[in-house]
C-alpha cells in the first residue's frame, strides 16, 4: 500500500502562488501597454471571488475608434510579448468596444460614451481595485 502524498496535492499551495503570480504580471503587462499608447481611466478590478470567468477586469477608455483599436492592438501584442496568448479578440470591426480575453484578465477597451453607458464598474462593483 502506498501512503506517498499525490503530486498535485502537495502542489496545490505552489499552483496557487503561480497563478496569483500570473495575474499579477499579466495586470502589470496590461497597465504598462495601454499606459504606452495614453489610454484614458485605466480601472483594474478583481473578481476572483465572485467570478469564475477572470480573476481580473480592466477597463479602459480611448479618444475615438482609431485609439481603441491601437489600445487593443498594443495589448495584444505586449501580452503575447510576455506570454500572455489572447484568447479572443473580440469588437474590433466597430471599435466602440474592444474586448480582449487572456483567460486570467479580461480588458475591456471603450469610447467613454459606451463606458458610461454599459457601465461595467458599477456591474462588478462588488470587486476591490487592485493595485496593478
Amino acid at each position: 500500500m502506498n501512503l506517498e502524498p499525490s503530486p498535485s496535492a502537495s502542489n496545490s499551495h505552489d499552483l496557487a502562488n503561480k497563478q496569483i503570480k500570473d495575474v499579477q504580471t499579466c495586470l502589470a503587462v496590461v497597465r504598462e501597454a495601454l499606459e504606452d499608447v495614453k489610454a484614458k481611466d485605466i480601472v483594474s478590478l478583481d473578481i476572483s471571488t465572485i467570478s469564475n470567468v477572470a480573476d481580473a477586469i480592466v477597463i479602459a477608455s480611448g479618444t475615438s475608434t482609431r485609439h481603441i483599436k491601437s489600445l487593443a492592438d498594443n495589448v495584444a501584442e505586449e501580452a503575447r510579448k510576455a506570454g500572455f496568448r489572447p484568447i479572443g479578440v473580440e469588437g474590433e470591426r466597430d471599435a466602440e468596444w474592444i474586448l480582449i480575453d487572456l483567460g486570467f484578465v479580461v480588458v475591456h477597451v471603450m469610447l467613454p460614451t459606451a463606458r458610461k453607458f454599459y457601465d461595467l464598474e458599477s456591474l462588478w462593483r462588488t470587486a476591490p481595485e487592485t493595485v496593478a
